[in-house]
């Protein structure tokens, strides 16, 4: 079951500022990074598996992307020369620190979770292709942000120093294919440079929030949702893989279109389908060309029609598929995707938003109405068997 403490340390990754002893003209948090990490990854892992026919297991792609996060929320913002030092000569006994600090609460996640966590932090050859990739994203969204430093304040002492040590590790990830070509800053690199815009769109921009957090953000929040409730319903591995990154894309097409908030949506009769239709074309023409033709298929298979649950059959996709008949699709075959369990996370974190703001003190009259309009319409779900209720009455 997922634990108060996990969705906890996951908000906190929200309050942990970045780079915050450089000129910074906007803030980074460790939740975006994190975000645009595990993007970057599926685009690596994606092109390293079609274009040279690379084994990669998704799962423990995705499940390495959890396991480097937590330690970055219980250590905060250590500074990568000295974090890096640090593991080198007392490694262990970090990695053993940070496994005590989430003992409790992943202990009681289903699946092998808890076990896999162990062997990710202290087996050098668990994953060890999977970490490669994540290692190459980290750095890849890293320098994404310190771009956006370096070229705000290029005389502070000792920033060429940083700039050097980030090129470096990119260099050293180069026979990656998907680092040579976001390196060539053409079509790749538009498509991670648009995601990475997200991080500057609030989430509930007509209220003042504590802690803010962005679209690229949520959209991580999301995918990890959606994965631990995927893993507590037994899913097979491709439903799994397609119900984070469903959860991780589900909030994409924003980029073109920003958060336009739900009760504008549903205030004038019509005007939700009007948007959906807009951003399908502006996604046709804007962003699909930036993909690699590989990834292109599955991206709108897991953006269109969001929170609907569906599955492929034949060849063909079948939508609004009943939670009860997804378990008899549960089948890599079938590529099942539970759109409602990704709605039901979706709501579950804008209400938590809204009343962690409201328990800091930051309270306005669309964040209190929110989330009561959320808790009321959503939190009796009971989708893919999941307990929604008792998730959201951790918060009430």
């Amino acid at each position: 079951m997922i634990t108060k403490g996990i969705l906890d340390k996951i908000y906190e990754a929200a309050s942990i500022q970045r780079w915050n002893d450089h000129v910074r003209p906007v803030e980074f948090t460790e939740l975006d990074k994190q975000a645009h990490k595990m993007i970057l990854a599926y685009v690596l892992g994606k092109l390293e598996e079609s274009e040279r026919q690379a084994p990669i297991d998704w799962l423990k792609l995705i499940e390495g992307g959890i396991f480097e996060f937590f330690p970055r929320v219980i250590l905060t913002d250590i500074k990568a020369p000295v974090f890096h030092k640090l593991m080198s000569r007392k490694g262990r006994e970090i990695n053993t620190l940070v496994l005590q600090k989430m003992d409790e609460d992943i202990k009681g996640l289903g699946g092998d979770f808890a076990d896999n966590f162990k062997n990710y932090l202290f087996d050098p050859n668990y994953a060890r292709f999977e970490k490669r990739i994540l290692k190459a994203a980290h750095y890849l969204a890293t320098n994404w942000e310190f771009q956006i430093i370096y070229n705000t304040a290029p005389f502070v002492y000792g920033i060429d120093k940083t700039k050097e040590e980030i090129e470096n590790q990119i260099e050293d990830h180069y026979d990656l294919i998907g680092v040579q070509k976001i390196s060539l800053r053409k079509k790749s690199f538009g498509f991670i440079d648009l995601c990475a815009q997200l991080r500057f769109q609030q989430r509930w921009a007509h209220s003042p929030r504590v802690p803010k957090t962005s679209v690229l953000g949520h959209m991580l929040i999301v995918a990890m949702m959606s994965y631990f409730c995927s893993v507590e319903m037994g899913a097979c591995r491709k439903r799994n893989y397609n119900n984070f990154f469903s959860g991780l894309f589900h909030d994409l097409p924003e980029v073109l279109t920003r958060d336009i908030v739900s009760p504008v949506k549903t205030s004038v009769e019509g005007l939700d389908e009007i948007i959906k239709e807009y951003e399908r074309m502006q996604f046709d023409e804007r962003i699909l060309p930036l993909l690699p033709s590989s990834i292109r298929e599955e991206l709108v298979y897991f953006i269109q029609d969001e929170f609907s649950n569906r599955i492929i059959e034949e060849g063909i996709i079948k939508k609004d598929i009943s939670g009860p008949q997804m378990d008899s699709y549960n089948m890599d075959q079938y590529s099942p995707i539970d759109g409602e369990v990704i709605r039901a996370c979706d709501k579950l974190a804008a209400f938590i938003e809204a009343t962690l703001s409201i328990r800091h003190g930051i309270r306005s009259q669309h964040l209190e109405e929110g989330s009561e309009k959320i808790y009321r319409e959503y939190s009796n779900l009971g989708s893919g068997g999941i307990n929604f209720s008792e998730l959201f009455n951790y918060y009430k």
